[in-house]
């Protein structure tokens, strides 16, 4: 971790490129851990209608942009889990097992860098936020943990993992799964 400007610390990899072409991990957490987009019952998920504005949403981060394809994911009561494939700017889309290497174009805090995982994730929790307060007219309520966990998907066997891990533990620990 390194401390920005601001003074807040980065779990971001210094000097890397989270607009380039690869895949990602993201877990999304409410503010509070408030389970507000449904609830677990006798082991089965149900989502209300707030957790169905999250669905749509992350389903519209996808179609929204041509470099982005939407892999597995699950809103859950407090978060959501998903893996977001970038096909990097201006290239076809491509496998998500690109390796981890550095570039220039690395986001700052007030700098944002259009098409990059911070970015669509930031925009992602705008959206949902602004239509759940409609819906609860609360206008400017916070709904999101600031920041997010991200994980660089390094190789098949990483996304195979975290793809089962999304399918079928709903209720296990993210420390099952964020080792590289």
């Amino acid at each position: 971790m390194h401390t920005r400007a601001n003074g807040r610390r980065s779990i971001r990899l210094r000097g890397y490129d989270y607009s380039q072409a690869g895949a990602y991990f993201v877990t999304i957490c409410v503010h509070g851990h408030e389970s507000m987009f449904g609830e677990i019952v006798d082991g089965r998920w149900g989502p209300n209608g707030f957790g169905k504005i999250v669905q749509e949403e992350w389903e519209r981060t996808g179609a929204l942009r041509d470099n982005v394809t939407l892999d597995d994911f699950v809103v859950m009561p407090d978060h959501l889990h998903g893996i977001i494939r970038l096909a990097g700017r201006g290239t076809a889309r491509r496998s998500p097992t690109d390796t981890l290497s550095a570039s220039v174009t690395s986001e700052r805090f007030g700098s944002p860098v259009t098409g990059s995982i911070p970015t669509i994730v930031r925009a992602f929790k705008s959206a949902v936020t602004r239509r759940v307060n409609e819906l609860r007219r609360t206008p400017g309520a916070v709904g999101w943990q600031r920041g997010f966990f991200e994980h660089v998907i390094r190789g098949e066997e990483g996304l195979l993992r975290l793809r089962e891990y999304i399918r079928s533990n709903t209720l296990c620990s993210l420390d099952d799964v964020a080792a590289p």
